[in-house]
């Protein structure tokens, strides 16, 4: 990585930011402050208007989606994003008011669909209050007339005309009134009440004694004639939320056009974030930034044809320098696994091609079926070929398609192709029993009846996984001239784990191995204890910390037993594809036994691809991240992003991300 400065006329600007912008060559440095004899212009307000119509955009199509969603497929997801000619940008830009104006009819007009619905809930709510009032034939606001009260309202428990009358009684004798129950039940009794005018005090006192209340809203017209109102309104309602609803979907067809003007918003708002890190005097501007080592010259020839006067240079980048990775096509798929956990710092070694020989290889172990990982081949390929992807789902599927290689080495390694379908269709359709290991023309590792020597295997694999984890340490020991590190604290501990290894081989097939190998691990241990308490004080505390760093030595068999996932999982597909080869065949050989060894075969096998796939996928990463990237992987590094035009919705034709 190279640090870059690039020193043009400001009448120059627009032209080189976009040059830069299409290119995606160089990351922009940030900077608290400009240098001596320069200043920054202050973008915030332009940023914020650019945000604010990208945001209009975003909300206009989920007005959109809501009510006309657009139609995809399953596979819809695989498709790249749409490529357009950088001439196009003009025409979205110049369209850009244009658009903003159809957003914004859309938020309106979603905002008067929300009214609506409130409006509707309102009178919902009215049209129940009035239900229980639909008996009364005055309205509920009724005065008083000359000579009579009349009061009405509601109890708040259930009353008939014998309990009210003899309610009213109690709290006043003396009282001359006349009722009607208009609606009655347990939580409420709605009443109209009269009497002589002249008693309305004493009708209140003993009305309020026993809870009676007034309507909420009482109306000057009838609750029959009030509901009819409501409900024509609401019919009313309805339609204008309907014609609202169809323009809202009439106007579906610019949901494109203002998808492509949000990621212009959105382009327009990065270019001045940058504009705003730019130091600037009255003719000139200078900007900082940093570019991959591979690209200068691309750089220089760029700027020249954007503006021939400006001035590029390049010098060493520091430590704050960003990290772009660059692998073969071989290792390039698994950088997304690296990334995931951390991009590398520059004290590290990229670990992308050793983390993708190991991933696709332990990944197939634990999938281990030849015609599952031929699925994924043909299926990957397929996708690739037919819906072009954007890069990071084309290096995605690239990934399955090399687990796919590996799964169907260990498939054929362990006899599974679709489990063991051919013998099953062969006995199915002859009578005859056979295995997979004599039907294939090779020796195979059968997963249940050689579990103990693929666990070994798993092991042994584990331990290659682990050493070359350790060997990358002393490599990056030896690159910092950490010499001691290198070869005492992890020199030592690799020949003491290949000291084991030997000693464990020779038991199975040379006493002499025994010999060597624990040689190798006792005087690896005797290093160990003699050198790993060097930093303490005095010898006496030289040799605890030396006798107590051979405890280490359980963390490695831990991880080396996490190794046996590799059989577990590889075993567990075997099974799961066995059992619903079984199942297939229970209905025997007629037209309905084959129509239903079809539909189990294919729906059992999907079962045992999902779950199995995902098993391996997940524990593969497990093996990475724990196993051997805490043997000398720290990460912590800034990714490389540059000024580019991210987006969204579609690519620029001749982008990087095409």
């Amino acid at each position: 990585m190279k640090s870059v400065r690039i020193i043009a006329l400001k009448q120059d600007r627009k032209r080189i930011l976009e040059h830069l912008q299409d290119s995606a060559l160089v990351q922009v440095k940030h900077s608290e402050k400009a240098e001596d004899g320069f200043d920054r212009l202050k973008t915030d307000a332009q940023i914020k208007q650019f945000e604010r119509n990208s945001e209009l955009m975003g909300q206009a199509l989920k007005i959109l989606g809501k009510i006309s969603p657009e139609k995809k497929g399953m596979l819809d997801s695989f498709k790249g994003r749409k490529v357009i000619d950088p001439d196009e940008i003009g025409r979205i830009a110049s369209e850009s008011a244009k658009t903003i104006s159809i957003c914004q009819k859309l938020c309106r007009l979603d905002k008067q669909r929300a009214d609506y619905a409130a409006e509707q809930v309102r009178i919902k709510t009215s049209v129940a209050q009035l239900e229980p009032w639909k008996k009364l034939d005055i309205p509920l606001n009724t005065k008083d007339t000359k000579t009579t009260a009349v009061l009405i309202g509601t109890l708040p428990k259930a009353y008939d005309n014998t309990a009210l009358s003899e309610s009213l009684a109690a709290e006043c004798p003396e009282l001359v009134f006349e009722f009607e129950i208009l609606y009655s039940s347990a939580s409420m009794t709605c009443i109209t009440l009269f009497t002589p005018k002249k008693q309305r005090a004493q009708a209140e006192k003993a009305l309020r004694t026993i809870g009676f209340s007034q309507p909420i809203n009482p109306t000057s017209r009838t609750p029959v004639v009030k509901s009819k109102r409501l409900n024509d309104k609401s019919a009313d309602i309805a339609q204008k939320d309907k014609e609202a609803e169809q323009e809202i979907a009439s106007l579906a067809k610019y949901r494109e056009r203002i998808a492509e003007t949000q990621d212009y918003f959105y382009f327009r708002s990065e270019k001045y974030r940058v504009i705003a890190e730019l130091d600037q005097s009255k003719h000139i501007f200078v900007l900082n930034g940093y570019i991959p080592e591979e690209d200068c010259d691309k750089l220089e020839a760029l700027c020249q044809q954007a503006a021939p006067s400006c001035v590029v240079e390049f010098y060493e980048a520091g430590e704050d320098a960003p990290i772009k990775l660059k692998n073969n096509s071989f290792s390039e798929p698994a950088q997304s696994i690296v990334t995931m956990y951390s991009t590398p710092s520059h004290d590290d070694i990229d670990p992308t091609p050793i983390l993708a020989f190991f991933f696709y290889f332990f990944f197939g172990m634990m999938f281990s079926d030849a015609g599952y990982g031929l699925l994924m081949i043909i299926a990957t390929t397929i996708a690739i070929k037919v819906f072009k992807p954007d890069k990071k789902m084309k290096n995605n599927l690239r990934l399955f398609r090399n687990c796919g290689v590996a799964t169907v080495f260990w498939g054929l390694v362990f006899g599974s192709i679709f489990g063991d379908a051919p013998a099953m269709f062969y006995k199915m359709f002859t009578g005859n029993e056979v295995t997979m290991k004599e039907l294939l023309p090779w020796p195979v590792l059968d997963t249940q009846k050689d579990a103990l020597m693929i666990m070994i295997l798993s092991i042994a694999l584990g331990l290659v996984h682990i050493l070359v984890g350790m060997g990358c340490k002393f490599y990056v020991c030896l690159k910092h001239k950490q010499y001691a590190q290198a070869f005492l604290d992890t020199g030592l501990w690799m020949l003491m784990l290949c000291g084991f290894a030997v000693l464990a081989v020779g038991m199975a097939v040379n006493p002499l191995l025994i010999t060597i190998g624990g040689g190798i691990a006792i005087a690896s241990a005797v290093g160990l204890v003699l050198t790993q308490g060097r930093a303490k004080k005095g010898i006496f505390g030289k040799l605890i910390g030396g006798v107590a760093s051979l405890y280490d030595i359980t963390s490695y068999i831990s991880d080396l037993l996490s190794y046996s996932r590799l059989l577990a999982l590889g075993l567990t597909t075997g099974v799961m594809a066995q059992v619903f080869n079984m199942l297939s065949t229970l209905f025997g050989t007629s037209v309905i036994g084959i129509f239903f060894m079809i539909i189990i075969f294919l729906v059992g096998h999907a079962i045992t691809i999902g779950l199995n796939a995902l098993g391996s996928y997940v524990h593969t990463m497990r093996l990475q991240y724990v196993e051997m990237f805490s043997k000398f992987y720290e990460g912590g590094g800034k990714p490389f992003e540059p000024f580019s035009l991210k987006s969204k919705n579609f690519k620029t034709k001749g982008s990087k991300e095409e």
